[in-house]
């Protein structure tokens, strides 16, 4: 039996679709069919129900599935008992939100480099909802958004959460302390409509009865950044994100009378029976984000006042 046959059925039924089980496998349409078609000619059965344009396995390719996980873990297996200590020379695509990417991700994938120079990255920077589909229809490996994924075949850990803060022009916004009142007379700068950081500031203000003067939305760190850099206004930040930004001496966190809701982080993957890779950098950025200051630590830590959770009004594009 072909065992390239046999992942091919294994990403269709997974996935759902063998469009993207194409993707997947960096196939043409075509040739994945023809390798369904060859499988179950080999089988004797039919694996897939054609009768109309919804997706349905028949009860042969129901059960076959489970066969097939089973064939390509053992072969995982072999592969790993016969080359123990290969290096991991796999392709690998990785998606984040800009919240990670201006903290810790840079680092990490120079690390992730040193202990596996034979990994290739494919990296993508989008919003919370767009990753999270993509690892769902499995053009993602693996993602870190403010959301976990929820599908067959993809599981979720939680990273430590981002402190979020105010952050100001050091040359204007000189007092020590604000209250979230005087900070509402100020323009505020938030990331875009929708998101949980917009939606958190919403909620905050609410919830203290403060009416703010004018919220600005913007989609990009850098953007924020350099806007308060500018004088423009106060913007609501990842303390992690800006302490890696050197080239902005004016930056100064405000001090506030009450604590942003900190940004949860998810790493999701697709789980894959014919490779640890995933597994392995899953792994690794884990370990790596933990050993950061604040780590492990920040997992269980929380400031005396915090807004409540959200309540759902909007969880759109979650940065």
């Amino acid at each position: 039996m072909n065992l390239r046959f046999v992942e091919a059925f294994y990403w269709v039924a997974s996935l759902k679709s063998v469009t993207r089980a194409a993707e997947k496998l960096f196939l043409t349409q075509s040739a994945m069919s023809s390798r369904i078609a060859a499988l179950e000619e080999e089988l004797g059965v039919l694996l897939l129900d054609r009768r109309d344009k919804q997706f349905r396995l028949t009860l042969a390719g129901t059960r076959f599935f489970t066969h097939s996980q089973r064939l390509l873990e053992l072969q995982r297996e072999v592969k790993a008992e016969m080359g123990a200590g290969a290096p991991l020379s796999v392709s690998m695509r990785i998606g984040a939100i800009e919240s990670v990417l201006h903290s810790w991700l840079i680092p990490w994938i120079e690390q992730l480099r040193v202990d596996h120079p034979e990994l290739s990255l494919e990296l993508t920077v989008e919003t919370t909802p767009i990753l999270v589909e993509q690892v769902q229809r499995g053009t993602q490996d693996l993602v870190f958004a403010a959301l976990p994924a929820s599908a067959d075949g993809v599981r979720s850990r939680s990273l430590p959460p981002m402190d979020m803060v105010f952050m100001g022009h050091a040359g204007l916004h000189r007092k020590r302390r604000y209250t979230l009142a005087e900070l509402g007379e100020l323009e505020i700068l938030t990331f875009q409509r929708g998101s949980l950081p917009h939606v958190a500031l919403a909620d905050l203000f609410r919830q203290e009865r403060v009416e703010p003067r004018r919220v600005h939305t913007i989609s990009s760190i850098s953007a924020m950044v350099q806007l308060v850099q500018g004088g423009f206004g106060v913007a609501t930040l990842p303390r992690s994100a800006v302490q890696r930004m050197q080239t902005f001496p004016n930056l100064k966190q405000l001090a506030c009378d009450v604590a942003l809701q900190p940004l949860p982080i998810h790493a999701s993957y697709r789980t894959d029976p014919t490779t640890d890779a995933v597994q392995t950098v899953v792994k690794s950025a884990l370990a790596f984000v933990d050993g950061l200051p604040g780590g492990k630590a920040s997992r269980a830590s929380a400031p005396s006042k915090r807004i409540s959770p959200l309540s759902g009004a909007s969880k759109k594009s979650m940065r």
